[in-house]
């Protein structure tokens, strides 16, 4: 199984800006589609965006379209989730998942990824 490490969560104001990591230190991400999810206290992890393998593509929940944006970077076999204009009901733990040569869609789900990451706590407050 792919080993993930996440790093980038913090506590940031209602607006502001965090970019999340999913580093995977000697894997080759590219034929590996990263999923992100989160879960917020006494709900369930949720999807929030998702890229494919081979960058076919990539998929947000409507909750985020638009103020978060996902991108890799081969050469540091690293994902990063790009979060703007953030709210406090983006107060989550955040999760990035990886699963081999998968298409990302708008039913990508937890079920379908196989390693996880420990998550990262990301907190939006005033």
């Amino acid at each position: 199984q792919v080993q993930l490490v996440e790093s980038g969560g913090g506590l940031v104001q209602p607006g502001g800006s965090l970019r999340l990591s999913c580093a995977a230190p000697g894997f080759t991400l590219d034929y590996y589609a990263i999923g992100w999810f989160r879960q917020a206290p006494g709900k369930e992890r949720e999807g929030v965006s998702c890229i494919s393998s081979k960058d076919r593509g990539t998929f947000y929940e409507d909750s985020v379209k638009g103020r978060f944006t996902l991108s890799r970077d081969n050469a540091k076999n690293t994902v990063y989730l790009q979060m703007n204009s953030l709210k406090p009901e983006d107060t989550a733990v955040y999760y990035c998942a990886a699963v081999w040569d998968y298409y990302c869609s708008a039913y990508f789900a937890v079920s379908d990824f196989e390693s996880w990451g420990q998550g990262t706590q990301v907190t939006v407050s005033s």
